[in-house]
């Protein structure tokens, strides 16, 4: 058999990086976010058979009608659903949760989502929701029907990546790029190997996410478009059509 593709990271999905020494046998290529082991194990791993996977992306462009929406809150959005990870090494949703509630009380974020408001669900039954939830609650606006339509109408999101993890860069920053939205960034350490620096603000750099919040929230108009702008060129540049143009490297297209 030709490919298989692990496109969760072993926080979402361990027995499938559990599985790899036996996927490695029976695949001729299997594409992980990174071939050097970072967040799973090679032993007995055909690592000959590890392909760099491109995280596959709909567009190799900017969305125009919402890029060039004007009408912005200066205010950081976040989209993601409410979940319990089953695997808890290097995950970053109570990064997430922390982040949120540091910035609620700035009062400059607004949380869109599924299951939020669950508070029954298997999805919330961990100690980060429950301390958190009045917090969560008072910044929660909904389960967002159209992601880029309410992306496209903040200057800034919260993007961060459901692990640390060599290579894993998923649709959650180019989407921010492909509508004009400036990411916040935090996940794989490695992310400006392939993502140019000059796209998004990485929140590594930063002692406090007050810290963080002055620092965007002083950048000048002419600052964010250079910033937008940059997120342009990279989507339309071969460094990003190669995720556009992922599956059909994949599949030998």
């Amino acid at each position: 058999m030709q490919a298989f593709v692990l496109f969760e990271p072993p926080v979402v999905a361990p027995h499938l990086y559990r599985a790899l020494p036996e996927l490695t046998a029976v695949f001729e290529r299997v594409y992980v976010h990174n071939v050097n082991g970072d967040g799973y194990s090679l032993e007995g791993v055909n690592i000959n058979k590890l392909r760099k996977l491109y995280w596959p992306l709909p567009y190799n462009d900017v969305l125009e009608s919402l890029w060039n929406k004007k009408e912005r809150a200066r205010h950081i959005v976040v989209i993601n659903g409410n979940h319990n990870p089953r695997f808890r090494a290097k995950e970053l949703y109570s990064k997430r949760i922390e982040v949120m509630v540091d910035l609620a009380r700035l009062d400059v974020v607004d949380l869109f989502g599924y299951g939020w408001n669950r508070w029954w669900s298997p999805k919330s039954m961990w100690l980060p929701y429950w301390r958190n939830r009045a917090t969560l609650m008072s910044i929660y606006r909904g389960s967002c029907p159209s992601k880029f339509d309410v992306l496209s109408g903040y200057k800034f999101c919260l993007c961060f990546e459901n692990m640390s993890m060599d290579g894993y860069i998923t649709e959650k920053l180019f989407d921010c790029l492909s509508v004009g939205t400036i990411p916040l960034y935090l996940g794989a350490q490695d992310v400006k190997q392939f993502i140019p620096e000059s796209v998004y603000i990485d929140c590594r750099q930063y002692r406090s996410w007050k810290e963080m919040w002055d620092h965007i929230n002083g950048l000048s108009e002419r600052e964010l478009e250079s910033m937008r702008n940059a997120g342009r060129a990279f989507l339309r540049s071969d460094a990003g059509r190669r995720y556009y143009h992922s599956l059909e490297e994949i599949f030998e297209v």
